[in-house]
């Protein structure tokens, strides 16, 4: 298949406009005739259901939390970014745009992620308007901060729960929808296959995850909105609960997946303290805004320090090494998170990691404190702070934070074209789920913006355009589509119920995750990629052969969520290594030793790789299928990055 983006012609900052003149309209008094299905609540999810009822459309929203407040945006901390340039400091809509084409190393399509600039000043004025607490200045204007990646403070915040504030600004539109009868919403639904009728998707099929009833749901567009993968790693800073099941499922008939390599690990995170751990604590990017990050000077020092001989107060500072503003002075502890998270690595690797394991580097806020108050840094970090004393048992009032670079966000996801529309006619992607804004690795406070943008701002225009070409005639689930697509989900079920295997499902996440960390996580070569690929095909098979999963399909069985998720993850695993042994470059989060400057920044090959790698599944067992979109880059120079 040819893949086209729809990109608009014409110069960049008039593309947006000319599209939404340009597509299909449905008439006011027709929009109630069409149904649309919405699978997931989080920020994209929920400003798509509700934004979409709002035009008069009849949604489906499904959930498989028992609210939607729960949706893993909650967890977002930072700030959400935005080019109004309030700072008068030179933002603007295309500086937004380089930053974020750069941030993510020249390997996302220009037309989308200028949009992203456009629509950003408009999310802030709907938040506000939604009574989204932000951070404010003393004369009342909203307050900005910066973060990775800028030399601009562009990033709108609410202390450090802005993700929390923005969700209960989504769920409360959505809430009205649903007071409103315009939305129906399905709560402790999961959605296990899409329904392809006559090669457009017309529905899906969902397990109620109380009753353990398989249901089937008709629509005349699915819009997925299910968040990244990063649980294949096993450890993230993601929720337990977040998997990859519905846009594999949508994969496995016949949406592309496109960049799954690219995976963002964040450098800020609470370090790994054991075995029983099932996730990772994140300490928000912003807080390099004021924390300095450094190690000991000298192994000796470091070796000292894990043995509890001194402690970091200890340390003078000639025998501190502050080694990203001494690596990247322009732009210090503000450089990308991928080139924050190769440095400390490297510090680790060195032997001058701090902590009983050594695989930390400090965050320290003595400087900030000294300047201000503990009172001032507590007024813009205080519920930070205390997370990390709660999780910790340390005060980073008094001792530097320890942290280390851990999974947090997917730049990869199901390809979509400028509609947000995937390779299956009337399957949407929107947020994390798909492919589109991010490139190789995504900049802090952007994950919100994409999520609302596209919810907001995006989808609710250009769903329109298929379903003016969609008879508004009802849907309904007596297709046999539906009925094949149910009976393959029992199947499925029933299959992962009779294996009576020795081992949980837990056991293999854990086997996949280390896997995936050590040779498909911060770097990358092609000999443990090789490695990796052999032994998760094995794991796949032990899986299929050894699992075992107590109790039954007829009831609550969260065994059984795990292990339909888990296989999802194997099969996951294993286009990204493939993804990634293909990529012979190194770009953003994908580094690939062998390919590196000589200063140790990651080197690409634009003559052999500006393309998204778009995947199509080709039956089980078989290899995958390469589909290639050419990137064209019009309105930004493609040069080696440079943060120094």
């Amino acid at each position: 298949m040819e893949l086209l983006s729809k990109a608009p012609e014409g110069p960049l900052a008039e593309k947006w406009d000319k599209h939404k003149f340009n597509v299909k309209l449905v008439n006011p008094a027709n929009k109630r005739k069409y149904d649309v299905i919405v699978v997931g609540t989080g920020l994209a999810g929920a400003a798509a259901a509700a934004s979409l009822a709002e035009l008069g459309y009849n949604v489906k929203a499904f959930t498989y939390h028992d609210s939607p407040r729960r949706a893993h945006s909650i967890a977002a901390q930072g700030g959400i970014n935005a080019a109004k340039n309030y700072q008068n400091d030179g933002d603007s809509v295309f500086r937004l745009f380089y930053d974020t084409i750069k941030g993510g190393d020249y390997r996302a399509r220009e037309a989308n992620v200028y949009r992203l600039a456009q629509v950003s000043v408009n999310i802030i004025d709907q938040c506000v308007a939604q009574g989204v607490p932000f951070a404010r200045e003393y004369g009342g204007l909203l307050a900005n901060r910066s973060f990775g990646g800028a030399q601009v403070s562009r990033t709108f915040y609410a202390r450090g729960q802005t993700g929390q504030q923005l969700l209960l600004g989504a769920y409360s539109a959505l809430s009205r929808q649903v007071a409103y009868g315009k939305v129906k919403l399905y709560t402790r639904s999961e959605m296990l296959d899409v329904v392809v009728v006559d090669g457009q998707a017309r529905g899906i099929v969902t397990r109620n995850l109380i009753t353990g009833e398989v249901q089937t749901h008709a629509a005349h567009a699915v819009v997925l909105a299910t968040g990244g993968y990063g649980n294949v790693f096993y450890l993230s800073t993601n929720a337990m609960y977040c998997n990859v099941t519905a846009p594999w499922r949508a994969h496995k008939k016949g949406a592309y997946f496109a960049n799954p390599c690219f995976t963002q690990i964040h450098p800020t995170c609470i370090p790994v303290s054991g075995d029983y751990q099932s996730k990772l604590t994140l300490m928000s990017e912003s807080l390099r805004n004021d924390g300095r990050v450094w190690v000991p000077a000298t192994k000796e020092i470091a070796e000292r320090l894990r043995k509890g001989e001194i402690t970091a107060t200890d340390i003078k500072e000639e025998d501190r090494d502050y080694f990203l503003e001494r690596k990247y002075p322009a732009f210090g502890n503000l450089v990308p998170r991928d080139v924050a998270s190769r440095n400390a690595k490297q510090m680790c690797d060195e032997g001058r990691g701090v902590g009983s394991t050594g695989l930390a580097v400090y965050l320290d806020f003595a400087d900030i404190i000294k300047r201000t108050s503990a009172e001032a840094v507590s007024q813009k970090y205080g519920n930070l702070f205390a997370m990390y004393e709660k999780i910790t048992d340390e005060n980073p009032y008094q001792l530097p934070m320890r942290i280390y670079p851990a999974v947090h966000y997917t730049m990869g996801g199901l390809w979509v074209d400028y509609n947000l529309q995937t390779t299956i006619p009337g399957l949407y992607a929107t947020g994390e789920c798909n492919f589109s804004d991010h490139g190789a690795n995504r900049l802090g406070a952007s994950a919100l913006m994409q999520g609302l943008a596209d919810g907001y701002f995006v989808i609710p225009y250009t769903i329109g355009d298929q379903l003016a070409q969609t008879p508004p005639k009802p849907v309904t689930t007596d297709h046999p589509a539906f009925a094949e697509a149910k009976a393959s989900v029992q199947a499925r079920v029933e299959q992962l119920l009779s294996i009576n295997g020795t081992r949980t499902p837990d056991e293999f996440h854990k086997k996949l995750g280390h896997l995936m960390w050590e040779y498909c996580g911060m770097a990358r070569n092609a000999e443990g990629l090789k490695y990796a690929k052999a032994e998760i095909a094995k794991l796949r098979k032990e899986f299929w052969s050894d699992v075992k999963v107590l109790g039954n399909g007829e009831e609550m069985n969260q065994a059984l969520e795990k292990a339909g998720r888990v296989a999802d993850f194997i099969e996951l695993g294993e286009l990204m290594v493939d993804d990634a042994l293909d990529r012979n470059e190194s770009c953003g989060g994908h580094f690939r030793e062998e390919y590196a400057t000589e200063d140790g920044e990651a080197k690409r090959d634009d003559d052999h790789y500006a393309y998204v790698a778009a995947w199509e599944y080709m039956g089980e067992n078989q290899p995958e299928r390469l589909n290639k979109e050419e990137l064209v880059f019009e309105n930004v120079k493609l040069t080696q990055r440079s943060y120094k």
